[in-house]
């Protein structure tokens, strides 16, 4: 059951981006994550889909950011808000 609805943060870290990245971590290769191309993220959405790669997950930064490739061309903001929201999870999980 999704607790955020079904086109949540949640449901796509659960069924696209951790089984996605997983694949990438075991063949060591890298995952590239375009954020163009869409009316917006909310905030919510991208701390939940990646800060919950490490709260739900049990993957540290360095592992994410050494296996993703996060680009926006139209808000390039949005690859550092990406960056802390994996930070931030990162402390809170110490």
């Amino acid at each position: 059951m999704e607790i955020e609805g079904k086109f949540s943060g949640e449901v796509f870290r659960k069924e696209y981006l951790y089984p996605k990245l997983r694949a990438c971590i075991e063949n060591d290769s890298k995952l590239v994550i375009v954020l163009d191309g869409t009316a917006g993220y909310g905030t919510s959405f991208l701390e939940e889909a990646f800060g919950g790669l490490i709260r739900h997950n049990n993957l540290t930064h360095a592992e994410i950011m050494s296996h993703i490739s996060v680009v926006s061309e139209e808000q390039p903001y949005l690859v550092d808000d990406i960056n802390d929201y994996l930070a931030d999870a990162e402390i809170t999980e110490d």
